[in-house]
């Protein structure tokens, strides 16, 4: 996506100017941005529109990775992020903004709109290890089943490939219950 098609608040035209251009059906909002109404959505136009929240050597993950990847309409409520370096950060974060200290492999990482987010597998991965932590990402594990279904598959035979990872079990039940869902 080219960036002149993404309108961020106090850049080119201010909040009220967008909102307006949004009620006149100009432009329709994404992420932290707006985009013209007749803009395909897609993961480099989604990773764009919340590149200005992603700090640099970090990379989108969990529900944010979801989003951008195709996983429902609307971003999270919190954005997800994690260390794309294997040097620990000192970053300032927005307050919608969640950092997971922990490393990313460059082979679980792509770019996308200009910043760096976690692969779809991974992402689905992610999210299920993460479901005895937190309940809260079992829809997203759904939504993105639902945008790319063979994800299932491939996050199962890599939670396989894991050895005593905490949360395998309640992740290869997720997995499952999501892969019946889906067929």
């Amino acid at each position: 996506m080219h960036p002149a098609l993404l309108y961020l608040p106090g850049g080119r035209l201010t909040l009220p100017e967008l909102s307006a251009a949004r009620l006149d059906g100009h432009v329709i909002e994404l992420g932290e941005g707006y985009v013209p109404a007749d803009l395909v959505e897609s993961p480099p136009a989604r990773a764009a529109a919340i590149a200005e929240i992603v700090p640099a050597n970090t990379a989108a993950c969990g529900p944010s990775a979801a989003w951008v990847h195709g996983a429902g309409d609307q971003p999270p409520a919190r954005h997800h992020v994690r260390r794309a370096v294997p040097h620990r950060l000192r970053v300032v974060l927005p307050p919608r903004v969640v950092l997971h200290d922990t490393a990313l492999p460059d082979d679980d990482v792509v770019t996308l709109g200009g910043i760096l987010v976690m692969t779809p597998v991974r992402t689905m991965v992610d999210l299920a290890l993460g479901l005895h932590r937190d309940p809260t990402r079992r829809p997203w594990i759904d939504l993105l089943a639902d945008a790319d279904p063979d994800l299932l598959d491939d996050a199962a035979s890599a939670i396989d490939d894991m050895h005593r990872m905490p949360g395998a079990r309640v992740a290869r039940a997720a997995l499952e219950r999501a892969i019946l869902r889906t067929r």
